[in-house]
């Protein structure tokens, strides 16, 4: 009788919890794994998001706390009747337009010339590539000082050899092209470092053959050596775009957005319109309106990929 007690009361156990399947087990674990990378996407991504284009949507005062739904007004208001949003987005695009393709080829040229092996290659690459693990803060404060007119140190270079440099950072005709060379300075060593991953990449068999046939050191770069970058090349283009729109911190500690309003890019603008005139409506409307014009831009450089490939 005992033992036929024990048997119900453990077939009653079971019946009231099924054990697991093996299937279900490994599936609990393995949102368990995720669950912390999951947590931080909707904390600190999705919700932050969501949260921009509700307020986008209002009329929010940081100083008076009110808060008014107006829909799509800080839209209308940008795109049409605004006008310091298209000098901004102008200035956004020079910028960009100045800093990627310079980036991209000062940097493969260092990764061409770099990626063989010689006595001192090691030195030469943390050297290019120290300025990428430098404080950005750091970085545009010395630059600052060197850029100066009489006293800084470029200007005091150039009048040993009987140039009179310009107040680089004051000067209107030269203050975008003082930034955007500085900032090419402090990143195109990431990029150096991807495309000499990608040429080491590459199978020598390829070189080797067309040398073979008689290809010169041109032919064999422009036939095998840059198509084979490509995937690289498209990566580099697009992370490389994304962060000359997203650029703040130079423009702030450097040019303050002057001379004149002639650095005045999308990111700063941004940051003025929210935390400076506390407008933070309008400026999360500029925010949604920066990430589709980086969206758009991402997929254009797709687009143009995979036609010419």
């Amino acid at each position: 009788m005992a033992d036929e007690g024990k048997t119900l009361r453990t077939a009653a156990r079971e019946r009231r919890a099924p054990r697991l399947t093996l299937a279900m087990r490994e599936a609990m674990e393995a949102w368990l794994f995720i669950s912390p990378t999951v947590a931080g996407f909707l904390v600190f991504f999705a919700g932050p998001l969501v949260a921009v284009v509700l307020y986008s949507l209002t009329e929010w005062n940081l100083l008076t706390q009110q808060m008014t739904y107006v829909g799509l007004a800080n839209y209308r208001d940008a795109l049409f009747d605004n006008p310091d949003f298209w000098h901004v987005a102008r200035n956004s695009a020079i910028f960009a337009v100045g800093l990627v393709p310079f980036n991209m080829a000062l940097a493969l040229a260092l990764a061409l010339g770099l990626s063989g092996r010689f006595r001192g290659v090691i030195f030469f690459r943390t050297v290019f590539f120290a300025p990428v693990v430098t404080s950005a803060a750091a970085w545009a404060i010395v630059w600052k000082f060197l850029l100066q007119g009489e006293s800084g140190f470029v200007n005091q270079i150039l009048a040993t050899v009987g140039i009179a440099g310009p107040n680089w950072l004051r000067d209107p005709n030269w203050a975008m092209f003082a930034v955007i060379f500085t900032r090419v300075i402090k990143m195109v060593g990431l990029n150096m470092i991807l495309y000499i991953a990608a040429l080491q990449a590459i199978p020598r068999d390829y070189e080797e053959a067309a040398r073979l046939e008689g290809a010169s050191g041109w032919q064999v770069f422009r036939w095998i050596t840059w198509p084979l970058l490509g995937p690289t090349t498209l990566v580099i283009m697009v992370i490389t775009t994304i962060g000359s729109f997203k650029v703040f911190d130079h423009i702030y500690l450097m040019t303050g957005g002057g001379p004149e309003n002639g650095t005045l890019v999308l990111a700063f603008y941004i940051y003025e319109q929210g935390f400076k005139f506390f407008n933070v409506g309008y400026a999360s409307a500029l925010a949604i309106l920066m990430f589709a014009i980086v969206m758009a831009l991402t997929v254009v450089q797709l687009l143009v990929r995979r036609r010419d490939t």
